[in-house]
């Protein structure tokens, strides 16, 4: 095949070489943000009067018609064409004839495949938003359920206060949120029109961006056209920013992982997302929670991938940047996907109650309502601290815990204790007792629920 960039040279390319250049493999997803900036590009050509009108029409119906083909799986692409937007181009002139080498005036590939990148990104960004808030529903849906289901805190996986699971939950929603903010914030970054910066010095052509913006629905025009056709840095931030999202599925998953196991006993995964062993007939493994903390790693992996690539890159375009690209359709495809499965599987958990409540009353999670229950009498805190602790001290020793101790026993190492000692120390009291904004009292996570739908609708 002739390449459209051929003219310099006298000896065609090897088949190694075409093979090694090209990025039709992967690239192709981008066809429909290939064909639609096209399509905006020849239409201010057109306005322009830089084609005849009749000419931009006949490019804008032969680029509806190889859409048309390419959705209905008539297109085969070719390496030797290199990318989508060559097989693109190469497919329009053998439909139209000469007419279609007049589309890539005024532009160069390096503009035309950082326009069609910013358009996947934004388009991929919104469905990512949407999964994050369709879990974030799901998370509250959970919540309002267990509003009064208590259940051991932790700090070094070790029981520190009774908490709710409602509480629990909404920690995630508070992760996930930030992790929308984040993409939105990504998005108004990426959205910006390179188009129009051509190789890197922009056109002697009289062009008109903005229109080509307002075509294309971008917010803004890239300022400087070395910048335009070399930034990379929308594609870092969304994969740092799915890197997040993964961290946050990633955390999630480990609790799973342990409510779900014989020790913990806190949840029952549906049958419908758990697996088993091939060998031990009695397994019910949690691979879904699992495979998605492992693909983790790919996300990182694909983040240090562009950091790389992009770190020691002279102005303004190189070749090293085609490897943006299976970076960050990976990223995207990776985060998408354990969003779909794991919403799902939350949605289905069984959860069990007795056995959350039963691991909060042990471990001593009361044991800092007491030295608070002790300060309210008058004890300074760190006195407070030293009379919990040394009554923490003589229950382990006793095998007791601090609900069973009789009002002689506490008053021996703790003086100031009276009769109300045990309703201060009642795990569910504890919970109740923390009413302050973010705490885990039932009456102050109902309104965190309602704050946190509030902020969905917006």
């Amino acid at each position: 095949m002739t390449k459209l960039w051929g003219g310099r040279f006298q000896k065609a390319t090897d088949h190694l070489v075409d093979d090694f250049h090209s990025s039709i493999s992967f690239d192709q997803r981008l066809y429909r943000y290939d064909i639609r900036g096209s399509m905006a590009h020849a239409r201010m050509l057109a306005k322009q009067g830089i084609i005849a009108p009749e000419e931009a029409q006949a490019i804008i119906k032969g680029l509806e018609e190889i859409l048309a083909d390419i959705e209905a799986g008539r297109v085969e692409f070719s390496v030797a064409a290199e990318d989508i937007h060559m097989n693109i181009e190469q497919l329009l002139i053998e439909r139209i004839g000469p007419v279609g080498k007049k589309l890539h005036t005024a532009r160069s590939r390096n503009d035309q495949v950082a326009l069609d990148v910013r358009m996947y990104l934004k388009d991929e960004i919104d469905a990512i938003i949407a999964l994050l808030r369709q879990l974030q529903e799901t998370l509250l849906d959970l919540a309002e359920k267990h509003l009064d289901t208590v259940m051991p805190g932790y700090t070094h996986l070790q029981r520190a206060q009774p908490v709710t699971l409602a509480h629990h939950l909404l920690a995630y929603v508070q992760m996930f949120g930030r992790d929308v903010e984040r993409l939105q914030d990504c998005r108004r970054r990426t959205d910006v029109l390179p188009l129009g910066a051509g190789a890197l010095a922009g056109t002697t052509f009289p062009i008109d961006p903005a229109y080509v913006a307002e075509q294309l629905g971008f917010a803004a025009v890239a300022e400087n056209s070395l910048d335009a056709v070399s930034d990379r840095d929308f594609a870092v931030e969304f994969t740092a920013a799915a890197a997040l999202i993964m961290v946050h599925l990633s955390r999630f998953c480990e609790e799973i992982i342990l409510w779900s196991s014989a020790e913990f006993a806190f949840v029952e995964l549906d049958d419908a997302y758990s697996t088993g062993s091939s060998m031990m007939p009695q397994k019910k493994n949690p691979d879904v929670a699992e495979l998605t903390r492992g693909k983790a790693g790919r996300v990182f992996g694909d983040l240090m991938t562009l950091l790389t690539m992009l770190k020691g890159l002279p102005l303004a375009y190189n070749k090293d940047m085609q490897e943006d690209k299976e970076a960050l359709f990976d990223a995207v495809d990776t985060v998408k996907k354990c969003l779909r499965v794991f919403t799902p599987m939350v949605a289905s958990l069984k959860v069990r109650p007795e056995n959350m409540a039963g691991a909060a009353r042990g471990g001593f999670t009361n044991a800092t309502d007491l030295a608070d229950y002790l300060v309210k009498k008058g004890v300074p805190f760190r006195e407070a601290h030293e009379q919990a602790g040394k009554l923490v001290y003589y229950c382990l020793s006793r095998g007791k815990s601090l609900e069973e101790l009789s009002l002689e026993e506490f008053r021996h190492l703790a003086p100031r204790v009276e009769e109300d000692v045990y309703r201060a120390i009642d795990i569910r009291q504890c919970v109740a007792a923390r009413r302050v904004l973010g705490g885990p009292a039932p009456e102050a996570v109902r309104q965190a629920i309602l704050r946190a739908r509030a902020g969905l609708e917006n």
